[in-house]
């Protein structure tokens, strides 16, 4: 559950906030792409190529606002591994300064293997010494699956952001959102696969406010219509705060009309260690799950290593080393279901 956490298309549960799939990134975050040709060391799921699909900030790095409702725990779920199966090679190309390509090749047994090909342009319009708009973000394969992303700033204070995806040559899934950012809150309106023929759509509307230097509060309604959905229509009020100290950051939010919380904290142990716990329970579901998570990072040795436990049982793990000077990241994954006995490993070249 969790407003801020990603669902399906059309949320299947009431408690679900975001009303589209956080969309795979072709070659780079947008974030990433709006500060310079980074590209992650290695790719963070199955449905990505080099990086986590993230979307860029609303303002230059001197800002102190409270970010989005939908990044409310972003902090603490960063520090998590996005396990993958099976073998992967990522070739990223820099083409020039504003332009870059990506290859992506991948053999496994749970996901589609294949070739997928994606580009990322970033445009000329500074919003700040690292900032560049727009950002225009695509990424397809053989098969007709296309998902593609748009952000940009028409303002300093307005950020668009469009995403698409196409699946065997149709259009599955479509969502705009418009972030405003004031002096220390920022209001968000969502608009996802809204037919207007067909009576059916999502609106999401969040805010968050900075009552505090520390801390923010703010809010989330979610409103479904559609001949599918019990009675038509439905609508969905969650609530959320985070409070951030020197070295560590508690985040929260509840669905009352669900019955849903998630609760997040990460703590900053060190310049090399950080740690994140995250509870997510529902009365509806009647389920609970407690997940702890940690981030060590080693630059003397170049290397990177993610690890979580959950209440399942379920452990996964992804490390990743670089090799200077050639620019290859080299990753091994894997994850483990003690109670199922199920287990999956990954390894990954990264070049460029």
């Amino acid at each position: 559950m969790g407003a801020s956490s990603s669902s399906s298309v059309i949320p299947p549960a009431p408690e679900s906030g975001s009303p589209l799939p956080s969309t795979p990134s072709p070659s780079v975050t947008a974030a990433g792409a709006a500060a310079a040709f980074r590209p992650s060391a290695v790719p963070s799921s199955p449905s990505t190529d080099s990086g986590t699909a993230k979307d860029a900030t609303l303002s230059p790095s001197e800002d102190t606002g409270p970010g989005t409702f939908e990044d409310l725990h972003r902090k603490c779920k960063d520090i998590f591994p996005v396990p993958f199966e099976g073998a992967k090679l990522v070739i990223n190309k820099g083409l020039s300064n504003h332009f870059q390509i990506c290859h992506n090749l991948t053999m496994s047994v749970l996901q589609p293997s294949g070739y997928k090909f994606g580009c990322t342009y970033v445009g000329t319009k500074q919003f700040g010494p690292s900032e560049a708009y727009p950002v225009l973000m695509a990424e397809g394969d053989l098969g007709g699956n296309l998902n593609a992303t748009a952000v940009h700033h028409l303002t300093k204070a307005v950020r668009c952001r469009a995403v698409t995806q196409f699946q065997s040559n149709k259009c599955m899934a479509a969502q705009l959102t418009s972030d405003y950012k004031g002096r220390d809150f920022v209001a968000s309106l969502t608009l996802s696969n809204v037919d207007c023929l067909n009576g059916s759509g999502v609106i999401v509307g969040q805010y968050l406010q900075n009552v505090t230097q520390r801390l923010a509060l703010g809010a989330e309604l979610l409103y479904q219509v559609g001949p599918t959905v019990p009675g038509n229509q439905f609508t969905v009020c969650s609530l959320g705060g985070r409070y951030t100290g020197d070295k560590y950051q508690l985040s929260t939010s509840l669905t009352p009309m669900a019955g849903g919380l998630h609760v997040c904290y990460y703590q900053k142990a060190n310049d090399s260690l950080q740690i994140g716990v995250e509870l997510e329970g529902s009365l509806r579901t009647q389920e609970c799950t407690a997940t702890i998570g940690y981030q060590l990072e080693l630059p003397k040795a170049n290397v990177a290593f993610r690890g979580q436990l959950d209440s399942n049982w379920c452990i996964g793990a992804v490390m990743e080393k670089k090799l200077p000077p050639l620019p290859f990241t080299f990753a091994l994954s894997a994850f483990a279901n003690h109670v199922k006995g199920a287990c999956r490993f990954g390894v990954g070249l990264i070049v460029g």
